[in-house]
């Protein structure tokens, strides 16, 4: 070309070679007044977007309204004034740009029902609660999209305590929808992108994803890790089983996502990776709690004070391993955990057959399997 170089074209802006600017939502509705949505209530608020909670309760929403706090679930944390709490769900919905449901998992599926007439049309939702249903074996964007049909689903997880959040220490989550066409190519008008520049604060910092699947896994199943890792812990194990117990676990995880069609590196994030070594780090975490209990020997009518505590992982131990034996995943682990919570199995043994298992190699690749305690090859 005589010595002339060809002219570069102008580079379009896109996530390699440039920031899109995205729209945050201007009105949120959060759907559960426990602490966990209350704490993200009060991030949405803090963002500077109009935020409506919705709870069952008349008497709390009216104690959040008065009081400024939520006395049940966050008492002396004080809230955003901005924050609107109602126990009204067609006022909580009016007008709403997006949603984020932060109900138990086994109760998802009858609040998504009683929201359908209230809810504006094609409203992008946010699951922030974490499981898979039992008897159907539905991941709870599947359960969602059953009963609100043209609805975006997503959901946000990731390593997150309610109190700390709502305390205002600096947190990271992620914020997972299906990409569409359309949001690959202007992906600053996804949902995803959306709701993670709604949520986002000085201190609050959501991560985008398109893997949904992967990051739903990584939270139900966490939550049944964890109850292991308690479990060995109040037997009186430490830091090496614990190490053991959640770098398995995440394998578990991993092949569970992709057997659904997420992506392994996925649970090495935020949602998966993230959530797990919190919750299986701290008895702050319910799941965490029930399982060292239980390994202190405890009965399970008597954890807790003998209170009626939910306990995600102690539920979802069923859905998870029902789910896992359709597709022929093999989740040990979890095994373990469903047979002690609702098989009536002893936990020192249960836990001694794990350990006790052929040795196998860790990269799936190497198939093997040794049986060490057989005797000698004739």
């Amino acid at each position: 070309m005589d010595g002339q170089s060809i002219p570069t074209p102008p580079a379009q802006p896109n996530s390699l070679t440039g920031p899109r600017r995205a729209t945050p939502y201007s009105r949120l509705t959060v759907i559960g007044m426990g602490s966990w949505g209350t704490a993200l209530a009060a991030t949405a608020a803090r963002a500077g977007c109009e935020t409506r909670i919705w709870g069952r309760r008349p008497d709390l929403a009216k104690a959040m309204a008065e009081t400024g706090q939520n006395p049940d679930h966050l008492p002396g944390i004080d809230l955003p004034a901005t924050l609107r709490p109602t126990s009204d769900l067609r006022e909580a919905l009016e007008n709403t740009e997006a949603v984020l449901l932060v109900t138990p998992s086994h109760t998802l599926r009858d609040v998504a029902r009683s929201m359908r007439e209230f809810l504006p049309e094609g409203v992008p939702l946010a699951l922030c609660c974490k499981g898979i249903e039992r008897g159907t074996g539905y991941l709870l964007s599947h359960v969602v999209e059953e009963e609100l049909p043209g609805h975006p689903v997503g959901a946000l997880s990731g390593p997150t305590f309610a109190t700390e959040t709502a305390l205002g220490h600096p947190t990271a989550a992620t914020v997972a929808f299906n990409f569409t066409h359309h949001d690959r190519i202007e992906p600053e008008k996804a949902p995803a992108a959306r709701l993670a520049l709604t949520m986002q604060t000085e201190a609050f910092r959501p991560y985008i994803s398109d893997d949904l699947v992967g990051v739903e896994v990584g939270g139900a199943v966490k939550n049944v890790i964890a109850i292991a890792c308690g479990m060995m812990t109040g037997a009186g194990f430490a830091e090496n089983t614990r190490a053991a117990l959640i770098t398995r676990g995440m394998d578990e995880m991993k092949f569970l996502a992709e057997a659904l069609g997420g992506r392994r590196e996925t649970v090495t994030g935020l949602a998966g990776a993230g959530d797990l070594t919190l919750t299986c780090s701290s008895t702050t975490s319910r799941n965490m709690a029930l399982g060292t209990q239980l390994g202190r020997g405890m009965a399970r009518d008597e954890c807790f004070d003998g209170k009626p505590v939910v306990v995600e992982g102690e539920v979802n131990a069923v859905s998870v391993v029902d789910l896992a034996r359709r597709l022929g995943v093999r989740m040990p682990i979890c095994e373990a955990v469903h047979a002690v919570l609702h098989e009536g199995a002893p936990l020192t043994a249960t836990f001694q057959q794990l350990w006790a298992a052929p040795i196998e190699g860790e990269p799936r690749a190497l198939d093997l399997l040794l049986h060490p305690h057989e005797g000698d090859p004739a």
